[in-house]
């Protein structure tokens, strides 16, 4: 029950773009098409996933152990760094056409915050690996659910007039605080949820 609380929570309460404010950069750059949203979404979700699963070991195994944890977050950014590196030469391999979609914002993951965020959240939070790896995909998800849903809205803003002061990125950011509004009536379910089962 407690891995169903952490992924309700990492996709819809504390959604990591909407709630948290991190990864903003991939969330507004990549979310013209749902195509390269869904992408982008799988890009991070693998990325995420497998960085989060290293970082942990990295922390566990070579930080603690030797007392170096203030290298954790040289180290986490040196880790993240090269797994992205393998996933866009991969990715090049075998889907030249959502590579050359996805463009200057593969490379961006590297730098994206929300990866790091999570890796470092996890130590934080003091899970075990597994719930580490339930938080890092539910995360990944939520990241991928907040970038479709933004770009299926920025598609339908593409066929309607919008009035001349609010075009481009006005009405883009506006819409964006919308989103982020919306998902915040998820705030208090897994509060609920952990009452109704007893985990308080």
């Amino acid at each position: 029950m407690e891995y169903l609380l952490i992924f309700i929570s990492a996709i819809f309460v504390n959604n990591i773009v909407l709630s948290q404010f991190l990864g903003i950069c991939p969330f507004l750059g990549v979310s013209k098409k749902i195509d390269t949203a869904l992408g982008m979404g799988a890009a991070v979700a693998f990325v995420l996933t497998l960085a989060t699963i290293v970082t942990y070991l990295l922390q566990k195994l070579v930080l603690d152990q030797f007392g170096i944890q203030y290298l954790q977050t040289i180290a986490f950014i040196l880790v993240i760094a090269a797994l992205v590196q393998m996933v866009e030469i991969i990715m090049k391999k075998v889907s030249p056409a959502l590579y050359q979609a996805l463009g200057i914002f593969l490379p961006l993951i590297t730098t994206n915050c929300a990866v790091l965020g999570v890796a470092i959240l996890v130590i934080q939070k003091e899970y075990s690996l597994l719930e580490s790896v339930v938080y890092a995909f539910s995360t990944a998800l939520g990241f991928g659910l907040a970038l479709v849903i933004f770009a299926g809205m920025r598609e339908q803003l593409s066929l309607v007039n919008i009035p001349k002061g609010m075009r481009g990125m006005a009405i883009v950011l506006v819409s964006a605080g919308l989103l982020s509004l919306a998902f915040m009536g998820f705030s208090g379910v897994d509060g609920g949820l952990r009452t109704l089962f007893g985990l308080d």
